[in-house]
């Protein structure tokens, strides 16, 4: 009886632990939404494979669409579009707040770098290069907010 009740247990320890580990590997699953032709929007993607996100990247002629579904804000628009979780990161993102995202799990649509700022992540990358992360929720009133502050 003994065995049998420790065979539950280590069991009963094996699926909830696996399924912490299916959870954990989902929030490192990423689709990344750019042109063919953008080699800046390539190194972001290799970037976050290399910081050990599983990334599925797909071209696409056209953009708009993807950032108007994924409610990016014009004012905010850049180069690639990327899915995390529940979460839309738009632009050059740099690593450090998206690990802010994962520890904090606002209550935002998602994060974003407007444009391609020299020095951001795949423009280049300069840990000393400043600029701002915003954050946006799926309110189209809401303004956006500084999420991070780059090269602080």
């Amino acid at each position: 009886m003994k065995n049998s009740l420790k065979a539950l247990v280590v069991g009963y320890t094996l699926t909830v632990g696996s399924l912490g580990m299916a959870h954990a590997d989902d929030e490192l699953k990423m689709t990344v939404y750019k042109t063919p032709w953008c080699g800046c929007c390539k190194v972001w993607a290799e970037a976050m494979v290399k910081a050990g996100y599983t990334v599925e990247t797909k071209d696409l002629e056209d953009l708009n669409t993807t950032k108007r579904q994924a409610g990016v804000p014009t004012s905010l628009t850049a180069c690639h579009t990327a899915v995390l979780g529940k979460y839309v990161i738009e632009g050059h993102v740099p690593l450090e707040a998206i690990k802010k995202l994962h520890v904090e799990k606002p209550s935002i649509r998602g994060i974003a770098v407007a444009g391609m700022p020299q020095g951001s992540l795949g423009m280049g990358y300069d840990p000393n290069a400043r600029y701002d992360v915003m954050s946006f929720t799926y309110s189209k009133t809401d303004k956006p907010l500084v999420f991070y502050e780059a090269g602080k």
